[in-house]
């Protein structure tokens, strides 16, 4: 995950867990597989699914600014 921000706790309990979960599921023989969280649950998913429709950003939309405000970055589109 990219941020253009100085990392918090939060980012560092994710990042942890996230690894913990890729650590268990190498142990348990998966392959090919990336880590996520999905709802409130962590999920195995095949990177072939991740990576085989892009996630496009409406530069438009509310979301984005707000992201853009929050980070500090400025609007340059």
């Amino acid at each position: 995950m990219i941020r253009a921000c100085r990392a918090n706790a939060s980012d560092g309990i994710f990042c942890t867990v996230l690894a913990q979960n890729a650590v268990h599921g190498a142990f348990a023989g998966y392959s090919g597989i990336t880590v996520g969280a999905c709802n409130t649950h962590y999920a195995y998913f095949p990177i072939p699914e991740v990576i085989a429709h892009p996630k496009l950003v409406d530069s438009n939309s509310r979301m984005w600014h707000r992201c853009l405000t929050s980070t500090g970055q400025p609007d340059f589109i």
